[in-house]
């Protein structure tokens, strides 16, 4: 039965994406239909910032399927409709960046952090295997050891 509702919630999941491009948007050639999603799927909704504008049911993602489908009716490759479309909102709307010198350190920041990370996780572990185990203790002095004998015995003759 968990299987059953976990495959249904999964499914339901898989069809809401589906459903953002309204059948008036959808061109009546399949080729450029098809190119029309390629590109969507490559372009970030500015609302929703984390969909695809083909998933995403926001206005101004419609307005960019539109915009994306016009482009390539006129006659537009798949490059101009993208050059075209970053010309106007910016790099923000495409879901993958560029790799060029103005964001390298965006591609370079995460990979040096887990780098970083995994060498100061390294040293740590090296140094506490280099410590011998009393190594972190303080010595007692004679005259506190004979103190903590003193009240070990003491609780030796309560029990």
């Amino acid at each position: 039965m968990k299987q059953l509702l976990a495959i249904l919630l999964f499914l339901a999941g898989m069809g809401g994406a589906a459903l953002a491009v309204n059948p008036d948007e959808v061109l009546a050639d399949p080729a450029l239909e098809a190119r029309a999603r390629e590109i969507s799927a490559n372009l970030r909704c500015l609302v929703c910032q984390n969909q695809s504008i083909d998933d995403s049911d926001a206005e101004l993602a419609g307005d960019l399927r539109v915009l994306v489908r016009e482009r390539l009716t006129e006659g537009d490759s798949n490059e101009e409709v993208m050059r075209y479309v970053v010309d106007r909102y910016g790099e923000y709307v495409l879901l993958n960046p560029v790799v060029a010198p103005h964001t390298i350190l965006l591609w370079l920041a995460a990979p040096a952090m887990l780098l970083g990370g995994l060498v100061s996780f390294g040293i740590v572990l090296l140094r506490r295997r280099s410590k011998p185990p009393e190594a972190g203790r303080a010595k007692l002095t004679d005259e506190e050891a004979a103190a903590l004998a003193g009240l070990s015995e003491s609780d030796d003759r309560k029990a």
